[in-house]
């Protein structure tokens, strides 16, 4: 039976990636060797991480405007204390939308003096802040673009007057934007790029360098962009099968297309659970992530019906976060309209013999 992936991360993948990816692993384009026991220096390699940082430079529509993508290790959460480390003088502002920013916030408050600009934790973090004032003189201001867990997500990003660092995990490459706005972008790989094991970070040149301290070899940024993103042995396995997502999202017609499939699955989800009474959203209507539908049941006596024929069905990972219970249906890029479709079948379904 077909799989509808609908898991929060790590996420679903195109099927033409796995399948190219899984041949890789037994030999890598007839070389007789495999993906994951060539040496990383080697020409084959060295192509693919090239090929794979260009990629993500032209999809953002970022070549040729000073930036440098790197594929690094730690996830995201290593981002948290690299960006403090490189960019973090005296103090920053971030806007505390969610779980990330708080584990973010916490990581910086090692190095400096941060400033909760923003939050909406006292409603559990159901909409995203609005009308707030940015102080001036901050080193950076930090922003979580999309809340995978509360499923919000930001429709509009503030003018600073200082460098504007964003976690993009879980919708890089999924809307349009003027990218060039951003100073550093960082995502973890495992929510719409390839499997866990790397993430990428896309910064603008110029801001590094600046601080007093003393930086980590590991931790600098500067380092990894001396050594072309392979200052250490880069995780070749994620590393190509982000190339090759992002190959398939590039030969789709780029960031452009994918957003007009991606809206579309947002809005059939959305108009069932904003019309059966059923189930009821969670995030505030004009936050709602086009990645992350999160909702609940509105008579509980109905649950079990509905997990028992989601589980017919073949959808899988829908169940919510602990901590806002319910559930979660994640549509990342991956994720076709007809998945959606089924998972809009059966709320219907139950709302008619319910």
């Amino acid at each position: 039976m077909k799989k509808h992936n609908f898991s929060a991360g790590p996420c679903i993948l195109p099927q033409e990636v796995m399948k190219k990816a899984a041949e890789a692993v037994i030999e890598l384009d007839g070389s007789g060797l495999s993906l994951i026991e060539i040496s990383h220096r080697s020409p084959a390699f060295v192509e693919i991480m090239e090929t794979a940082r260009s990629l993500a430079l032209e999809l953002l529509g970022l070549n040729g405007k000073g930036y440098t993508a790197l594929f690094l290790q730690g996830g995201a959460s290593m981002q948290f204390l690299a960006i403090a480390y490189n960019l973090l003088e005296k103090r920053a502002g971030y806007v505390n939308t969610g779980t990330w920013s708080l584990k973010a916030i916490k990581e910086a408050r090692l190095f400096g003096d941060i400033i909760e600009v923003a939050s909406s934790q006292e409603q559990n973090f159901n909409f995203i802040p609005k009308g707030y004032e940015v102080p001036a003189g901050l080193d950076y201001f930090h922003l979580t673009s999309n809340n995978t867990i509360f499923g919000t997500q930001l429709k509009q990003f503030p003018k600073v007057d200082c460098p504007l660092v964003c976690d993009m995990s879980s919708d890089i490459f999924s809307r349009q934007m003027d990218f060039s706005q951003f100073d550093l972008i960082y995502a973890g790989a495992q929510k719409n790029m390839g499997p866990a094991g790397t993430t990428l970070v896309v910064v603008k040149d110029d801001i590094l360098g600046k601080v007093s301290r003393k930086i980590p070899s590991m931790l600098d940024y500067k380092t990894h962009i001396s050594k072309d993103s392979m200052f250490n042995t880069p995780p070749v396995f994620p590393v190509y099968v982000s190339m090759l997502t992002m190959q398939w999202l590039k030969d789709l017609g780029g960031i452009a297309a994918i957003e007009e499939i991606n809206e579309k699955k947002a809005s059939l989800i959305y108009s069932e659970i904003d019309l059966n009474p059923v189930f009821s959203g969670f995030a505030a209507k004009e936050d709602r992530s086009n990645m992350n539908a999160t909702f609940n049941i509105t008579d509980d006596t109905l649950k079990e019906t509905f997990d028992k024929n989601c589980k017919e069905a073949g959808i899988n990972g829908i169940n919510g976060h602990r901590s806002v219970g319910g559930y979660r249906a994640s549509m990342y890029n991956a994720l076709s309209l007809e998945s959606v479709g089924t998972l809009v079948d059966i709320m219907s379904e139950l709302e008619r013999k319910g």
